[in-house]
């Protein structure tokens, strides 16, 4: 049977000298993504020595993925710091000197293309024929436009209205057919040609949001999430090199990986042993054990859970003993996560013109479309765009597509070289160049079918709230519950933070208030004894 250290009970550390225990209070923390990783990093720089990861995959970093191609780095993952001033991650990378060699073209201050560099976006129809620059530059400003529009709901409090079905899709593309049709300076055709530009603006819109369509993600809610001031950044060797800094000064023997969890058993002391009557809970032992996979129990004072939201969904009936409150499971029920995958083309020689920085498929047969949701056979017309990798010098001619969605998922069912040949064709079809090779390699991501995974971030569906990332996020038992031990179950990930969901800097800070939340209960238990925590 696979077994981890656990660190033994000692009797002369400070953070136990006022407690009766005479032990260092024990924690287990779930999962070494951005998340655990810097709440362990916190609590062992405030003296908590028995401290235990459990990392179900065999490796850490979470939903961050480097990997090596040749002299390069390719993002699997993370592949952003989402701006500069106040972002945790953005200090740990200039800090550390992780930014030196970032060009130009990989700092980003646009939003809507999902790599935004030098050169210009090539608008591609399923015909074969270019969009004009200066059509398409009308129509991104018309369409920036409207999405300012969408952040006013929650931003100013302004009410929806029914008809938009508080959706951010419903509303933007209600708003942009009566903005495009209403236009006298353009044709019919031209009309209909913006209108396809549409569905493909969203297709784009739905992968950075990692929902299935923008149709899914609540208006009244879309102006909540926060953008951090200043450039996004990549970080050429690599986001890894983020996850390597957490980790560096937490012994190896503390992180066990290939260590899945079966079950936590919280509330166990009171369920499982007569309690004995006037006497602090926390005297009594220890209140959860941590059942593994592999059958062994790990006992603990306090639990950190940073699996994903996606893990949430599918596992937490089983998770958690006793079963999570209603609110909670309810909060879990209605947030959103879905699945955004790349899908890297490797060519000899490019095949694009020097200043094209992404070709973007324009299919002009959905301009009325409703739904862009396909059958299992058409997954390939949810890949919105190939963006062009540079510098060259680093990347080779290197083209990264995006996809999102149950179609995604259908990709991730197909083998490489089915992937490879649809993109082929695709790429054949929509720059009407017949003579475009097979790359010499493809590799993608597949984060909808990792079991300890099962999505890429989340995002805040229709019916869902801000108010649901915070019931997420509190710690069980919940304060009303006086006889209990308090914060035995703990939550972070960036699904539990309110503003910041769905990034890198949100599941960091995530796992810092947690071992905060942890390290001041444990200071309010001692009074003046333990130094306060560098924050």
């Amino acid at each position: 049977m696979q077994s981890c250290e656990i660190s033994s009970d000692s009797t002369d550390d400070p953070l136990s000298s006022g407690l009766r225990t005479h032990r260092q209070p024990r924690i287990v923390v779930i999962g070494a993504g951005l998340a655990g990783l810097a709440a362990t990093k916190i609590l062992l720089e405030n003296g908590f020595t028995d401290v235990t990861v459990l990392e179900a995959s065999d490796h850490i970093g979470g939903r961050v993925h480097s990997v090596q191609h040749g002299k390069t780095t390719l993002e699997l993952g993370a592949t952003w710091i989402h701006g500069a001033n106040g972002n945790p991650v953005y200090h740990m990378a200039e800090d550390n000197g992780l930014l030196e060699h970032t060009t130009d073209g990989e700092r980003s201050v646009g939003r809507i293309s999902l790599y935004t560099k030098n050169g210009v976006a090539h608008y591609q129809t399923n015909v074969g024929k270019r969009i004009p620059k200066d059509m398409v530059e009308e129509f991104s400003d018309l369409y920036n436009e409207v999405y300012e529009l969408t952040q006013e709901f929650f931003q100013n409090g302004k009410p929806v209205c029914a008809e938009s079905q508080n959706s951010v899709g419903v509303f933007t593309r209600d708003v942009m057919r009566k903005r495009v049709m209403m236009d006298p300076d353009d044709s019919e055709s031209t009309k209909k040609l913006k209108l396809s530009m549409l569905q493909q603006y969203l297709k784009v819109e739905s992968c950075e949001s990692s929902s299935p369509s923008m149709d899914e993600v609540s208006l009244s809610e879309f102006g909540e999430w926060t953008e951090i001031p200043g450039a996004h950044y990549v970080i050429p060797e690599g986001f890894m090199k983020i996850v390597e800094l957490l980790a560096q000064d937490i012994p190896s023997s503390t992180i066990c990986l290939s260590k899945p969890l079966r079950c936590i058993h919280w509330n166990y002391s009171a369920q499982h042993r007569e309690v004995i009557p006037h006497r602090d809970p926390l005297i009594l032992g220890h209140p959860i054990c941590v059942e593994c996979e592999d059958e062994e129990w790990i006992t603990a004072d306090h639990v950190i859970v940073t699996a994903s939201l996606g893990v949430l969904k599918q596992n937490h009936e089983a998770m958690f003993s006793p079963s999570l409150p209603e609110d909670k499971v309810l909060a879990i029920e209605k947030l959103g996560i879905s699945t955004t995958n790349k899908i890297f083309l490797e060519f000899e020689e490019p095949f694009w013109s020097p200043e094209c920085n992404s070709i973007q498929f324009v299919w002009e047969d959905e301009a009325q479309l409703e739904q862009l949701a396909y059958p299992e056979e058409l997954w390939y017309k949810k890949i919105c765009s190939f963006d062009v990798l540079y510098p060259p010098e680093r990347y080779g001619y290197m083209l990264s597509g995006w996809i999102c969605g149950q179609e995604a998922l259908y990709m991730e069912r197909c083998d490489d070289e089915t992937v490879a040949e649809t993109c082929t064709d695709l790429l054949r079809r929509f720059t009407g160049n017949p003579d475009i090779p097979k790359p010499r390699r493809v590799l993608r991501s597949s984060w909808g079918s990792n079991p300890y995974i099962r999505g890429s971030y989340s995002f805040t569906r229709v019916g869902s709230s801000g108010g649901d990332c915070e019931r997420l996020a509190m710690p069980l038992p919940y304060a009303n519950s006086t006889k209990a031990p308090p914060l035995q179950v703990l939550f972070a990930g960036e699904a539990t933070h309110r503003k910041y969901y769905s990034t890198t800097h949100g599941a960091l800070l995530s796992g810092q208030r947690e071992a905060t939340r942890l390290i001041e209960m444990y200071q309010d238990l001692h009074g003046a004894e333990t130094t306060k925590p560098n924050m």
